[in-house]
């Protein structure tokens, strides 16, 4: 394999999709009946979501009052903005979310997606500690501070967190290829070799 392989894929694989982090499921309390007519809104929001009309989602959601609209709700609103490109606004959402929810690890996740790709490591990595702090079982959590991590050049910081990733989910591809990169940028070419080789098995066993 070509020396140049490793760190082109790495700038390909570096982050995951934000669609990943939407629709991990948490228990939601039960409405209040003055909330009702509120979260059949949400919940139909929801489904024009995921039928891809975000347009119509939006709208339902719009039809919330500020003060009522839930967590959710506001994340929805946010992953509506990321997904019309329009960055500031999801941020806003995103924030508004936490704030309704203080320990809920989504919007801090999806805040944090949003400052690695912008190249801003240092305020990605403040988000992806919270949500790890919230949900501390979070393996793509890890996974990306590992990330935020390389573009500072923290190799042991890194190569750390994909392991604490690795122990959580172990059939996540990208992890074995980030850990090969991060050892051979310490020069540790026995060990990337033999992280690049369980990539390479796992990519052929599974056919990502």
């Amino acid at each position: 394999m070509k020396k140049g392989f490793l760190i082109s894929l790495l700038i390909a694989s570096l982050i995951l999709p934000a669609a990943n982090c939407y629709g991990f499921s948490l228990k939601k309390e039960q409405p209040s009946q003055e909330q009702t007519q509120d979260n059949t809104h949400s919940q139909q929001a929801r489904v024009f979501y995921a039928q891809n009309d975000i347009d119509k989602a939006l709208e339902m959601l719009e039809q919330i009052p500020e003060e009522q609209r839930s967590a959710e709700d506001w994340l929805l609103m946010g992953n509506i903005m990321q997904d019309k490109e329009n960055i500031e606004q999801a941020l806003y959402m995103f924030n508004k979310s936490a704030q309704k929810n203080p320990k809920f690890y989504k919007p801090h996740y999806n805040m944090g997606y949003i400052y690695l790709t912008k190249n801003q490591p240092n305020m990605a990595l403040t988000e992806f500690k919270l949500a790890v702090k919230y949900k501390p079982d979070f393996s793509y959590g890890y996974y990306n501070i590992g990330c935020a991590y390389l573009q500072l050049k923290k190799y042991s910081q890194a190569r750390y967190n994909f392991f604490r990733s690795v122990d959580l989910r172990a059939n996540e591809p990208n992890v074995y290829y980030n850990l090969a990169y991060t050892y051979k940028m310490q020069g540790k070419e026995k060990q990337a070799q033999t992280y690049l080789d369980m990539y390479n098995k796992m990519m052929e066993e599974h056919e990502f």
